[in-house]
């Protein structure tokens, strides 16, 4: 009976580690996921298109953009909404001030939605590999 208990048990632990080791390599974007938060301590504001600059961004990173959402708001949009600072048509529309973004692969594009803003600087560009 001794041995019976020994087995189950072993089978278990190594159920156990091949369970672990599938989330390692089926999840390596989950595990090794940056946070980051725009502007750091300014926050999502206006003057933040450079703060990207010098920063290395992966594929499910997370982007926390943190400002009063009565004022601001975040807008996912495509290079065009980007460029032309137009945020209808845009894939996400966030307003909680404290919003968590995960990055996709390649670039992602980010604008306020308050009339005037993204011409004043408040939007970012992040290419993530």
């Amino acid at each position: 009976m001794g041995e019976g208990r020994g087995t189950a048990n072993s089978s278990s632990v190594i159920a156990m580690i091949l369970l672990v080791l599938c989330m390692f390599v089926f999840h390596p974007k989950m595990i090794h996921a940056e946070t980051y938060t725009v502007g750091d301590d300014k926050g999502w504001s206006f003057g933040v298109q450079n703060w990207p600059s010098g920063k290395t961004f992966k594929e499910g990173d997370i982007l926390v953009f943190n400002y009063t959402p009565v004022i601001h708001s975040v807008v996912t949009v495509k290079e065009f909404g980007y460029n032309s600072c137009f945020p209808f048509g845009g894939s996400g529309f966030h307003i909680s001030g404290a919003d968590k973004i995960t990055l996709v692969k390649g670039m992602n594009y980010f604008i306020c939605g308050t009339p005037g803003h993204c011409s004043q600087g408040q939007k970012i560009a992040v290419n993530a590999i």
